[in-house]
């Protein structure tokens, strides 16, 4: 029997029920605490916003921080898996479908974070019955729904192309297009910021560019972590060649992300450019700690992915989570630092619902951290992000991403 015969038959027969009682606590556990998230954002719809640390200073917090790191992790896991296809390169030994997946959950729990903080879900439908087509945030809405749609085709065609069902030049064509739609997910949530004048931090061209190396690098961490632990346990079949190269290119990928950074410090700075300030408030104000976190966790990831006797399972696991979470202190010091440093003059009435340090002053408004979130918003952030491990887990044990047989 040929080699695509019994890929076809492996692609025809039903799909694939994997895992143990491990996989099955994990699935329990995430249910738990998805529905512990639900329940707390019903505490949220009843009480109110003010619930949370967000005022009108700072109207935006965790829930659009987790927005924009769960987009590029999306985005990021998409385009390591269209990318080879849409170049006729070779693959990374069947570890595509799996990524498309957790690109989607990425998406359905970015689309989530983007409800909680529209404080009713009603909102939602008036988004769309108000919509204003000229607004960059109807663009973002539009565009992530249709990369959401475009991602579970794109994984759909992966199926029916090892069934025979659909040609390599059709879903190259999709592979394509999913890969222009994730770049432009990503350019689009990048220009929300970047077109905010107000906003020191945030008006900046090199925002769209920044905030695409930044997907990659998280992007491909999360493959990473993802493939190295369904190897362990026999879910799939990855040689280590693939594993090493999928580390190099998250070497690159940091190194390159950490080059746009410095270069917007650099010019923001010197010599005593108008973003001197934003450049203080990174390195020695009150986001210092995720600037020098940022900085020391993508530096320990570089290392370990570029000297080849560290590139070892174990240490380019720990490597990837390092790069994800050195990513996520990015986003937090993009989103709160916005917030910091405004280009245009407030209102000077303050009340506690303008702002959480309002008996102050604003020069104690601004003194230090404006926001930082309230356990109720920790509490629903766990429960979405428990509600995307799983999705994650019930498509590795109920849909047929395992490979069929070798990626061309």
């Amino acid at each position: 029997m040929s080699e695509n015969t019994s890929a076809a038959k492996a692609a025809k027969a039903p799909a694939a029920r994997y895992g143990g009682k491990g996989l099955n606590i994990a699935i329990g556990v995430c249910a738990l605490l998805a529905v512990c998230g639900v329940a707390l954002w019903i505490v949220q719809l009843t009480g109110g916003m003010v619930q949370t640390g967000m005022r009108n200073l700072d109207s935006w917090g965790a829930y659009i921080t987790m927005f924009m790191f769960l987009v590029g992790l999306s985005a990021g896991g998409l385009i390591i898996s269209s990318v080879p296809k849409a170049f006729g390169m070779k693959g990374f030994g069947g570890i595509s479908k799996v990524a498309v997946w957790t690109s989607i959950c990425c998406t359905v729990l970015a689309i989530g974070f983007v409800v909680v903080d529209m404080g009713q879900p009603f909102r939602v439908w008036e988004l769309f019955i108000y919509s204003n087509l000229g607004s960059p945030l109807m663009w973002d809405i539009i565009v992530l729904g249709t990369y959401l749609i475009l991602s579970i085709v794109y994984l759909w065609a992966q199926v029916r192309a090892e069934a025979g069902k659909v040609s390599h030049t059709a879903l190259r064509v999709i592979a394509v297009v999913a890969l222009v739609c994730a770049v432009l997910v990503h350019s689009v949530t990048a220009w929300i910021f970047g077109l905010q004048q107000s906003h020191e931090l945030w008006h900046t061209a090199l925002l769209g560019p920044w905030f695409v190396s930044s997907a990659l690098v998280c992007g491909t961490a999360l493959v990473l972590v993802v493939v190295i632990a369904l190897r362990r346990v026999g879910y799939l079949a990855v040689d280590q060649a693939n594993v090493e190269k999928l580390a190099k290119m998250l070497g690159a990928f940091v190194c390159v992300d950490l080059y746009f950074f410095g270069c917007d410090l650099l010019t923001s700075a010197f010599p005593n450019g108008s973003g001197a300030e934003v450049v203080a408030m990174l390195v020695a104000g009150p986001l210092a700690p995720f600037f020098w976190g940022e900085i020391v966790l993508c530096v320990a990831c570089a290392v370990v992915c570029f000297v080849p006797s560290l590139r070892k399972n174990g240490l380019i696991v720990a490597a990837s989570v390092a790069a994800i979470v050195g990513i996520l202190f990015k986003r937090i010091q993009l989103l709160v630092g916005g917030f910091q440093i405004p280009n245009l003059d407030y209102a000077s009435a303050l009340t506690p619902m303008a702002a959480t340090n309002w008996d102050a002053g604003m020069a104690g408004v601004y003194q230090g951290l404006v926001y930082a979130p309230t356990m109720l918003e920790l509490g629903i952030v766990l429960g979405v992000v428990a509600l995307g491990g799983l999705l994650l887990c019930l498509g590795l044990k109920y849909l047929p991403l395992k490979p069929a047989g070798e990626e061309e």
